[in-house]
């Protein structure tokens, strides 16, 4: 009997699947694994075809010619060394100059910096979702960016402009409905994507759905929270803000001259030298900052509107943070310090709480980044700043220490506000007013707070 060549696989039988290459890499004898980037799954793989392909969002490093040329004869490893220091100063004085121009500034270069990152975020959605020309994402993405805005600034200026707003009709009637104009707005870009939905495209659509409203819940509600902090005092907007940019340089530092042994695989260039030694800078450093700006009631004073000037006031008595106490030593630090006492600032303390947070757990949202990045084969969110890549590069960690202030205050710091009561109290009918005030009265006079006063 002659020897015959096996039969093909039956229709619809399993078979090998065929080695799944990568746009970027020529075909070769490397496994599938190989051929993946560090991390990506199968799964990937799929999601990625499903897209339409490999990096939505191709980068470059615009580094400036002029610095090109000056530093044409240094290493690449020295080239990049120099372009980092040198634009990290030049936004290291520009943070000066806003910080100068005072809270209005501040509030508004906020705002733009969060429709930048989330511009840079969606349009890497955007590049994979118009592969297939559907209608509405970037338009329905950006109305939600404004309704979501409308929603939390419309909160903000009833609780910090009450005055204001009670004072000009139209804004006293917007302020009034303001939830349920919310809710109307948000529910208009609701309907407007249901029927946007295309056929044989859903999932797809669902996914960009999810993707624009994860980017509003990462930006949005954060940059807000970044303006309640700033609304506290500036201490509490400047002091995170530049432990957070304190640590990003001497991790970087450290890392650069001494690091060795790779921290985590999402980022190969982190080390464990350069997040130690970032920790123990950021303290230090918030420790130096904050006993100086504790000094200065332009940063300790919560920043108030003045109804009277139709402008912002940081003046007021300052508070038992920013008043200098005496602290016991340890008596295992005598020795080592020479000192049994020292005066400082209870603000002080907090700090340490701060300057940890952005060096031990605010590195956690770069290294999130950092998979977000890696995940769609891209290096840098954008090119606006050379050498850094787009602004959200920068902010990542920005936004996690944010919302890990604001918690803060609302646990350790912040009491019931007597200007808001008092504001809320003057709005009420004179009726309401009138039984406040005689259950306020019994009330003091019960615990004989009132009697003392009048014997007085």
């Amino acid at each position: 009997m002659a020897l015959q060549a096996p039969a093909p696989p039956p229709r619809g039988s399993l078979r090998p699947p065929a080695p799944l290459l990568c746009p970027e890499m020529p075909p070769g004898p490397e496994s599938e694994s190989e051929n993946r980037l560090d991390g990506e799954t199968a799964s990937d793989s799929e999601s990625k075809s499903e897209f339409g392909g490999s990096s939505p969002v191709p980068t470059s490093d615009d580094t400036p010619e002029v610095l090109n040329r000056a530093l044409s004869n240094l290493s690449s490893r020295w080239k990049n060394w120099w372009v980092r220091g040198i634009l990290t100063l030049a936004m290291i004085t520009f943070f000066f100059i806003i910080i100068y121009l005072g809270p209005m500034v501040l509030m508004t270069i906020v705002m733009c910096v969060q429709i930048k990152c989330f511009h840079e975020i969606i349009t890497i959605g955007y590049n994979v979702y118009h592969s297939y020309d559907l209608p509405w994402f970037r338009t329905l993405s950006w109305y939600f960016l404004l309704c979501v805005n409308y929603f939390f600034y419309g909160e903000t200026v009833t609780d910090y402009f009450f005055t204001l707003v009670q004072r000009e009709e139209p804004l006293r009637i917007l302020s009034k409905y303001h939830r349920f104009i919310s809710f109307a707005l948000y529910l208009t870009g609701f309907c407007m994507f249901v029927l946007s939905l295309v056929k044989k495209h859903y999932r797809l659509q669902f996914y960009m759905f999810g993707w624009t409203h994860v980017t509003l819940l990462i930006v949005v509600t954060q940059s807000h929270l970044i303006i309640h902090n700033l609304f506290e005092g500036m201490i509490w907007f400047i002091v995170p803000i530049s432990c957070v940019i304190c640590n990003d340089i001497m991790a970087y530092m450290f890392g650069f001259f001494f690091g060795r042994t790779p921290l985590i695989k999402l980022s190969p260039k982190k080390t464990w030298e350069g997040f130690i030694g970032g920790f123990f800078s950021t303290v230090l450093f918030g420790l130096l900052l904050s006993y100086v700006m504790s000094g200065y009631r332009c940063f300790t004073c919560p920043v108030e509107f003045n109804n009277d000037t139709n402008s912002f006031t940081v003046d007021c008595e300052p508070s038992e943070l920013f008043q200098l106490q005496e602290y016991n030593i340890p008596v295992l630090l005598h020795s080592v310090l020479g000192w049994r006492t020292v005066r400082m600032y209870p603000f002080q303390i907090h700090s340490i709480a701060l300057s940890t947070f952005a060096s031990l757990i605010g590195p956690f949202g770069g290294f999130f980044a950092s998979g977000f990045k890696r995940a769609f084969k891209i290096k840098d969110f954008a090119n606006t700043i050379p050498g850094h890549g787009g602004i959200m590069d920068r902010f990542d960690c920005q936004y996690l220490m944010a919302t890990f202030v604001n918690v803060y205050i609302a646990s350790f710091i912040r009491g019931p506000n007597p200007s808001k009561l008092i504001q809320q109290f003057l709005t009420l009918r004179p009726e309401q007013q009138l039984h406040i005030f005689n259950t306020l009265k019994a009330h003091l006079v019960d615990r004989g707070v009132l009697a003392s006063l009048e014997d007085a």
